[in-house]
């Protein structure tokens, strides 16, 4: 016990170093305990966080910030509606082909898992084969009923999404035109003396910032390209993949793994073992390869790279506390973590004596 109560006065004796542990705790418990019904607000905040720089950089410009706020939240509402009316649209026309395609293919892999016996009897057997067929067959009924209660409960779904929608750009543009009337309000609740929080906010700042619109850039050119490669091939459901390749980024190295599997079968059902086959292949793996080797290093230059089993620890932690939310956010809130880390005062060890100090002393 007297080892615990000396590391907390060791670590928690500087008053600024109280503070910042508050602050992250007060954080954490609106997260846990109002991140639900705050969605639209924190989905607002990271919005005006990435159109905050290009607001920035009209203003470097001598732009009047009223104006350049103006402009950047109707190319925002622009893009927006472009989303919502260009894109959704055929991305959800889509994903109805795919499920209505879904049984022909589960049916074609039931007939190709029930060749494999008689043609490689040594590796596999029937039972094997039988008890995969039971487990797949389990997994889609589960699935279905799945999406049967989704539907059921569609409509208030629907007025959520609504809702959304219609607030989510409305909180956008009052975050930008009042940002600091509101940065100004929450410093006036904050201790006078916080000189720890504001260097661990200044380098969260930097470094999310970074982070976060480097990855939007990232998403855009990933998915454009992935579209236009798939396209051109002629792989089905062009639109769906490349999607989904875009927002695979979000997950370093666990993304672009998990992806390959739905773009492999895709594929295969389409073309079966064929040369269309492996030339969808080789150029998703010729996109994932310039991804990870030349457009990271040119977005993220100035971020501060984590370790890959800090990515996948941060993926995992995160993602168990708050699901899909939290992986997408689990580079951010681990650069987070960095920066606490970072800035969190360490015990200085006491000088080692002098040779004639010592000498003298003896």
């Amino acid at each position: 016990m007297q080892v615990v109560k000396d590391w907390f006065r060791r670590h928690f004796s500087d008053p600024q170093v109280v503070i910042l542990a508050l602050v992250l705790l007060l954080g954490l418990v609106v997260v846990v305990f109002f991140g639900t019904m705050l969605a639209p607000v924190f989905t607002a905040i990271v919005l005006a966080y990435l159109l905050e720089g290009l607001v920035v950089r009209l203003e470097r410009w001598n732009v009047p910030r009223w104006v350049a706020v103006l402009l950047v939240f109707v190319t925002f509402v622009a893009a927006f509606l472009f989303i919502l009316l260009g894109i959704v649209p055929p991305l959800a026309r889509q994903v109805s082909q795919l499920v209505q395609q879904l049984p022909d293919w589960i049916a074609q892999g039931r007939e190709l898992l029930l060749r494999l016996p008689q043609r490689y009897p040594q590796v596999i057997t029937q039972q094997q084969v039988d008890a995969i067929i039971n487990d797949v067959g389990g997994g889609i009924r589960v699935l279905s009923q799945a999406v049967v209660t989704q539907s059921l409960s569609s409509v208030g779904g629907a007025i959520s999404v609504l809702v959304f929608i219609v607030l989510v750009p409305v909180l956008v543009f009052f975050f930008l035109k009042d940002k600091d009337k509101i940065l100004a309000w929450i410093d006036g609740y904050l201790p006078r003396d916080k000189a720890l929080v504001r260097q661990v906010w200044h380098e969260v700042d930097i470094q999310i910032g970074n982070y976060v619109r480097g990855k939007v850039v990232e998403i855009l050119i990933v998915g454009l390209v992935t579209y236009v490669v798939f396209a051109l091939l002629g792989l089905q459901y062009a639109i769906l993949l490349a999607t989904l390749v875009g927002f695979s980024v979000l997950i370093p190295y666990i993304g672009a793994a998990v992806v390959t599997i739905p773009i492999a079968m895709v594929a295969f059902f389409q073309w079966g073992w064929s040369a269309e086959l492996a030339w969808v292949m080789v150029g998703y793996g010729i996109i994932q390869a310039l991804d990870g080797n030349a457009l990271v290093p040119v977005l993220f230059s100035e971020v501060v790279n984590l370790h890959p089993v800090a990515i996948i620890v941060a993926v995992l932690v995160f993602g168990g506390f708050w699901g899909i939310w939290g992986v997408f956010f689990a580079i951010p809130l681990a650069t987070l973590v960095n920066a606490v880390l970072r800035a969190w005062p360490k015990q200085q060890s006491p000088p080692a004596p002098e040779p004639d100090s010592v000498a003298e002393d003896a």
